[in-house]
Protein backbone atom coordinates (compact mmCIF):
# COMPACT_ATOMS: atom_id res chain seq x y z
CA UNK A 1 0.00 0.00 0.00
CA UNK A 2 1.22 3.46 -0.91
CA UNK A 3 2.01 5.50 2.22
CA UNK A 4 1.35 9.23 2.34
CA UNK A 5 3.52 11.71 4.25
CA UNK A 6 3.10 15.48 4.51
CA UNK A 7 4.57 18.77 5.66
CA UNK A 8 2.31 21.00 7.79
CA UNK A 9 3.00 24.73 8.02
CA UNK A 10 1.82 28.29 7.54
CA UNK A 11 3.24 29.25 5.07
CA UNK A 12 4.12 25.97 3.40
CA UNK A 13 4.15 26.64 -0.37
CA UNK A 14 7.91 27.38 -0.24
CA UNK A 15 8.80 24.04 1.39
CA UNK A 16 11.37 21.85 -0.35
CA UNK A 17 10.44 18.86 1.82
CA UNK A 18 8.15 17.22 -0.79
CA UNK A 19 10.91 17.42 -3.40
CA UNK A 20 13.47 15.94 -0.99
CA UNK A 21 11.39 13.03 0.30
CA UNK A 22 9.75 12.20 -3.03
CA UNK A 23 13.21 12.08 -4.65
CA UNK A 24 14.21 9.41 -2.11
CA UNK A 25 10.97 7.43 -2.47
CA UNK A 26 11.04 7.51 -6.27
CA UNK A 27 14.70 6.62 -6.75
CA UNK A 28 14.69 3.86 -4.13
CA UNK A 29 11.32 2.44 -5.24
CA UNK A 30 9.76 2.98 -1.83
CA UNK A 31 5.93 2.92 -2.06
CA UNK A 32 5.18 6.39 -0.69
CA UNK A 33 4.42 9.99 -1.65
CA UNK A 34 4.84 13.29 0.20
CA UNK A 35 2.51 16.30 0.02
CA UNK A 36 2.16 19.85 1.38
CA UNK A 37 -0.64 20.79 3.79
CA UNK A 38 -1.27 24.47 4.46
CA UNK A 39 -2.53 24.44 8.05
CA UNK A 40 -3.67 27.75 9.53
CA UNK A 41 -4.84 26.44 12.90
CA UNK A 42 -2.25 24.28 14.68
CA UNK A 43 -4.86 22.83 17.06
CA UNK A 44 -6.41 21.04 14.06
CA UNK A 45 -3.18 19.16 13.32
CA UNK A 46 -4.22 15.80 14.76
CA UNK A 47 -7.64 15.63 13.10
CA UNK A 48 -6.16 16.81 9.78
CA UNK A 49 -3.40 14.18 10.02
CA UNK A 50 -5.91 11.35 10.45
CA UNK A 51 -8.43 12.72 7.92
CA UNK A 52 -5.68 12.58 5.27
CA UNK A 53 -4.71 9.02 6.25
CA UNK A 54 -1.07 9.94 6.78
CA UNK A 55 1.71 7.58 7.84
CA UNK A 56 3.86 10.44 9.06
CA UNK A 57 4.52 14.16 8.78
CA UNK A 58 6.98 16.98 9.23
CA UNK A 59 5.91 20.17 10.97
CA UNK A 60 7.32 23.62 10.28
CA UNK A 61 6.67 27.19 11.47
CA UNK A 62 4.53 27.96 13.45
CA UNK A 63 3.10 24.62 14.61
CA UNK A 64 6.00 22.75 16.25
CA UNK A 65 4.80 23.33 19.81
CA UNK A 66 1.22 22.40 18.87
CA UNK A 67 2.62 19.24 17.27
CA UNK A 68 4.14 18.30 20.63
CA UNK A 69 0.69 18.62 22.25
CA UNK A 70 -0.95 16.57 19.48
CA UNK A 71 1.26 13.51 20.08
CA UNK A 72 0.22 10.47 22.11
CA UNK A 73 3.87 9.81 22.90
CA UNK A 74 7.06 11.83 22.45
CA UNK A 75 10.46 10.16 22.15
CA UNK A 76 14.07 11.21 22.55
CA UNK A 77 15.30 14.76 22.32
CA UNK A 78 11.82 16.22 21.63
CA UNK A 79 10.91 15.45 25.25
CA UNK A 80 13.60 17.84 26.47
CA UNK A 81 12.26 20.77 24.50
CA UNK A 82 8.53 20.31 24.10
CA UNK A 83 8.92 20.80 20.36
CA UNK A 84 8.12 18.26 17.64
CA UNK A 85 8.95 18.52 13.94
CA UNK A 86 8.43 14.88 12.89
CA UNK A 87 5.41 12.67 13.63
CA UNK A 88 4.99 8.96 12.91
CA UNK A 89 1.67 7.11 12.87
CA UNK A 90 2.34 3.99 14.92
CA UNK A 91 -0.78 1.81 14.98
CA UNK A 92 -3.09 4.82 15.21
CA UNK A 93 -0.99 6.66 17.79
CA UNK A 94 1.01 9.77 16.99
CA UNK A 95 4.66 9.45 18.03
CA UNK A 96 6.66 12.68 18.07
CA UNK A 97 10.36 13.34 17.43
CA UNK A 98 12.62 16.32 16.88
CA UNK A 99 15.23 16.13 14.11
CA UNK A 100 15.80 19.92 13.84
CA UNK A 101 18.59 20.22 16.38
CA UNK A 102 20.80 17.43 15.07
CA UNK A 103 20.09 18.69 11.56
CA UNK A 104 21.45 22.08 12.58
CA UNK A 105 24.57 20.60 14.24
CA UNK A 106 25.19 18.79 10.94
CA UNK A 107 24.95 22.12 9.08
CA UNK A 108 27.45 24.10 11.21
CA UNK A 109 30.22 21.49 11.33
CA UNK A 110 32.22 23.44 8.75
CA UNK A 111 32.35 26.49 11.03
CA UNK A 112 34.69 24.56 13.33
CA UNK A 113 34.81 24.98 17.10
CA UNK A 114 31.84 27.12 18.15
CA UNK A 115 31.82 28.15 21.80
CA UNK A 116 29.47 31.14 21.96
CA UNK A 117 26.16 31.53 20.10
CA UNK A 118 23.50 34.24 19.94
CA UNK A 119 20.02 32.95 19.04
CA UNK A 120 17.55 35.42 17.53
CA UNK A 121 13.95 34.46 18.36
CA UNK A 122 12.32 32.31 21.01
CA UNK A 123 9.98 29.92 19.16
CA UNK A 124 10.09 26.17 18.62
CA UNK A 125 13.28 26.10 16.54
CA UNK A 126 15.08 28.34 19.05
CA UNK A 127 14.05 26.01 21.89
CA UNK A 128 15.35 22.94 20.08
CA UNK A 129 18.66 24.58 19.19
CA UNK A 130 19.23 26.10 22.63
CA UNK A 131 18.63 22.75 24.31
CA UNK A 132 20.96 20.99 21.87
CA UNK A 133 23.71 23.61 22.26
CA UNK A 134 23.70 23.15 26.04
CA UNK A 135 24.48 19.46 25.51
CA UNK A 136 27.74 20.58 23.91
CA UNK A 137 28.39 23.15 26.68
CA UNK A 138 28.06 26.06 24.25
CA UNK A 139 27.54 29.50 25.82
CA UNK A 140 24.09 30.68 24.66
CA UNK A 141 22.47 34.11 24.58
CA UNK A 142 18.86 34.53 23.41
CA UNK A 143 17.42 37.77 22.01
CA UNK A 144 13.68 38.09 21.44
CA UNK A 145 11.33 40.99 20.72
CA UNK A 146 9.32 40.48 23.93
CA UNK A 147 9.86 39.07 27.40
CA UNK A 148 6.98 36.57 27.57
CA UNK A 149 8.64 33.83 25.47
CA UNK A 150 11.98 34.06 27.27
CA UNK A 151 10.92 32.22 30.44
CA UNK A 152 11.83 28.82 28.98
CA UNK A 153 15.31 30.04 28.08
CA UNK A 154 16.12 31.54 31.48
CA UNK A 155 16.73 27.98 32.73
CA UNK A 156 19.22 27.02 30.03
CA UNK A 157 20.65 30.16 28.40
CA UNK A 158 23.48 32.14 29.94
CA UNK A 159 21.77 35.43 29.06
CA UNK A 160 18.29 36.43 27.81
CA UNK A 161 17.48 39.84 26.37
CA UNK A 162 14.63 41.75 24.75
CA UNK A 163 15.24 44.41 22.12
CA UNK A 164 14.93 47.04 24.86
CA UNK A 165 17.71 45.80 27.16
CA UNK A 166 20.10 43.98 24.79
CA UNK A 167 23.81 44.15 25.56
CA UNK A 168 25.92 42.96 22.65
CA UNK A 169 29.05 40.83 23.16
CA UNK A 170 31.40 38.94 20.84
CA UNK A 171 29.91 35.77 19.33
CA UNK A 172 31.27 32.87 17.30
CA UNK A 173 27.89 32.38 15.59
CA UNK A 174 24.57 34.21 15.35
CA UNK A 175 21.50 32.19 14.33
CA UNK A 176 18.19 33.63 13.12
CA UNK A 177 15.32 31.31 14.07
CA UNK A 178 12.55 33.88 13.46
CA UNK A 179 10.41 33.98 10.32
CA UNK A 180 11.64 37.51 9.49
CA UNK A 181 12.56 37.58 5.80
CA UNK A 182 10.56 34.46 4.89
CA UNK A 183 7.55 36.26 3.39
CA UNK A 184 8.77 39.83 3.79
CA UNK A 185 11.88 42.00 3.78
CA UNK A 186 12.08 42.37 7.57
CA UNK A 187 15.13 41.92 9.75
CA UNK A 188 14.84 39.73 12.89
CA UNK A 189 15.40 42.82 15.10
CA UNK A 190 15.74 46.59 14.55
CA UNK A 191 18.54 47.41 12.09
CA UNK A 192 20.62 49.25 14.69
CA UNK A 193 20.73 46.07 16.84
CA UNK A 194 21.42 43.76 13.89
CA UNK A 195 24.26 46.00 12.67
CA UNK A 196 25.89 45.86 16.09
CA UNK A 197 25.48 42.06 16.27
CA UNK A 198 26.96 41.52 12.81
CA UNK A 199 29.95 43.65 13.70
CA UNK A 200 30.63 41.25 16.57
CA UNK A 201 30.30 37.75 15.10
CA UNK A 202 32.47 35.35 13.08
CA UNK A 203 29.64 33.39 11.41
CA UNK A 204 25.94 33.80 10.66
CA UNK A 205 23.21 31.22 10.00
CA UNK A 206 19.54 31.55 9.10
CA UNK A 207 16.99 28.75 9.56
CA UNK A 208 15.19 30.11 6.45
CA UNK A 209 16.33 28.57 3.17
CA UNK A 210 15.79 29.14 -0.52
CA UNK A 211 16.25 32.91 -0.43
CA UNK A 212 18.84 35.42 0.67
CA UNK A 213 17.02 37.03 3.60
CA UNK A 214 17.67 40.68 4.48
CA UNK A 215 19.61 39.37 7.50
CA UNK A 216 21.93 37.30 5.29
CA UNK A 217 22.22 40.13 2.74
CA UNK A 218 23.53 42.38 5.50
CA UNK A 219 25.96 39.69 6.64
CA UNK A 220 27.13 39.30 3.04
CA UNK A 221 27.72 43.05 2.72
CA UNK A 222 29.96 42.85 5.79
CA UNK A 223 31.87 39.85 4.29
CA UNK A 224 30.77 37.51 7.08
CA UNK A 225 30.70 33.81 6.25
CA UNK A 226 27.04 32.78 6.31
CA UNK A 227 24.73 29.95 5.39
CA UNK A 228 21.00 29.64 4.97
CA UNK A 229 18.91 26.77 6.32
CA UNK A 230 19.45 24.39 3.38
CA UNK A 231 22.00 22.17 5.15
CA UNK A 232 19.88 22.15 8.31
CA UNK A 233 16.91 21.14 6.15
CA UNK A 234 18.98 18.37 4.59
CA UNK A 235 20.25 17.11 7.95
CA UNK A 236 16.84 17.00 9.61
CA UNK A 237 15.29 15.58 6.43
CA UNK A 238 17.62 12.57 6.38
CA UNK A 239 16.81 11.83 10.04
CA UNK A 240 13.07 12.27 9.43
CA UNK A 241 13.14 9.99 6.38
CA UNK A 242 14.84 7.26 8.42
CA UNK A 243 11.91 7.46 10.84
CA UNK A 244 9.37 7.44 7.99
CA UNK A 245 10.76 4.29 6.38
CA UNK A 246 11.51 2.60 9.74
CA UNK A 247 15.15 2.06 8.67
CA UNK A 248 14.11 -0.04 5.65
CA UNK A 249 16.36 2.14 3.49
CA UNK A 250 20.08 2.74 4.01
CA UNK A 251 21.06 6.13 5.43
CA UNK A 252 23.71 6.63 2.73
CA UNK A 253 21.09 6.03 0.02
CA UNK A 254 18.64 8.46 1.65
CA UNK A 255 21.36 11.10 1.87
CA UNK A 256 22.48 10.55 -1.73
CA UNK A 257 19.04 11.24 -3.20
CA UNK A 258 18.19 14.04 -0.78
CA UNK A 259 21.35 15.83 -1.85
CA UNK A 260 20.39 15.15 -5.46
CA UNK A 261 16.97 16.79 -4.86
CA UNK A 262 18.72 20.11 -4.21
CA UNK A 263 19.93 20.08 -7.82
CA UNK A 264 16.37 19.84 -9.17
Amino acid sequence: MNKIFAIFGDPVSHSRSPLMHNCVFKNLNYPASYIRVHLKDGTKLKETFFSLGLSGANITIPHKEEAFKACDEVRGFANNVGVVNTIINENGKLIGYNTDADGFMFSIKEFGDIKKILILGAGGTAKALACRFTQDNIDITVLNRSQNRLNYFKEIAHKCYTWDNFKCEKYDLVVNTTSAGLKDENLPAPKIIIEKILNNTNFVADAIYGKLTPFLKLANEKNITYKDGADMLLGQGILANELFVKSELKTDDIKKFMVKSFEL
